[in-house]
């Protein structure tokens, strides 16, 4: 399957919004093939596979392109590695891979937050100069917890309390459980959210977006009888690599290499 991500205009409405749709990369047979390598991970136990506080249910899998074969060619599919090239001027290398799932009627809310504020804070990533794909496993509807976006929000720099500071625990625990790190103040966020409007991004399985590192977003609790489950590639500009980062490997890629997209766009 050869598919290509148009750059026309793409630059101005991202940088603009902060996020931006992009074609389907997958094929239906190699959807399904991700999906089920997905499932397949999710019933291990291993420390890149994360659970709701308290319960059985997976909220989250790490690093999966570094120990399975099929993450690791999604990662340099050509489709996904010119786009991020394109984009932020450069090679890149992946800096994180994560499916964040929401079981039925268990996958827990995200807060409204911003990724670079932990690139930044914990792992030392001077610059937002990577860039976010989003991949929808499962069908995303306004009832299983979608992702939402403040569009535009980007452009305010790190949003945070400055008093919370000193109260980080700086435990990568607290980067990947309902109770995150580096949150945006409610009242920032609902100033935001009035000024700016905020974005729900819904769609069927295999609909791809891109979202900004520094922009606004969140997610609701999944209400319904089916799951959401969304593959996130993090795309980080070589030059921008951290120079020590601590946290696991599985949050934080080591491999600055630039990537070398494989052969076609299939899995």
């Amino acid at each position: 399957m050869s598919v290509s991500v148009p750059l026309l205009g793409t630059k101005v409405r991202y940088g603009r919004d902060g996020w931006l749709p992009l074609p389907h990369i997958l094929s239906d047979t190699d959807l399904k093939k991700l999906v089920d390598r997905i499932d397949g991970i999710s019933a291990q136990r291993r420390p890149e596979v994360v659970h709701e506080e308290g319960s059985s249910a997976v909220r989250a899998l790490h690093g999966c392109h570094d120990f399975d074969e099929v993450c690791a060619r999604l990662v340099r599919l050509p489709a996904l590695v010119g786009f991020a090239e394109q984009l932020l001027g450069g090679p890149v290398y992946v800096y994180q891979f994560k499916v964040n799932m929401k079981q039925a009627h268990e996958g827990a809310a995200w807060p409204w937050h911003q990724d670079f504020a932990f690139w930044h804070h914990e792992d030392g990533m001077a610059a937002p100069d990577a860039v976010n794909i989003a991949i929808f496993l499962d069908d995303v509807t306004d009832e299983n917890g979608p992702l939402e976006v403040i569009p535009g929000s980007q452009h305010g720099g790190i949003f945070e309390d400055g008093t919370r500071a000193e109260q980080h625990s700086h435990d990568w625990h607290d980067h990947v459980s309902a109770k995150l790190e580096y949150t945006v103040p409610d009242d920032i966020a609902d100033e935001l959210a009035s000024a700016l409007g905020v974005k729900r991004l819904t769609g069927s399985a295999g609909t791809a977006v891109a979202f900004h590192p520094s922009i606004v977003h969140s997610s609701s609790n999944n209400l319904s009888d089916e799951r959401r489950c969304l593959l996130l590639i993090t795309y980080n500009r070589i030059g921008n690599a951290p120079a020590h980062p601590t946290r696991p490997a599985f949050l934080v890629g080591r491999d600055s290499t630039p990537l070398v997209p494989a052969d076609d766009n299939s899995l």
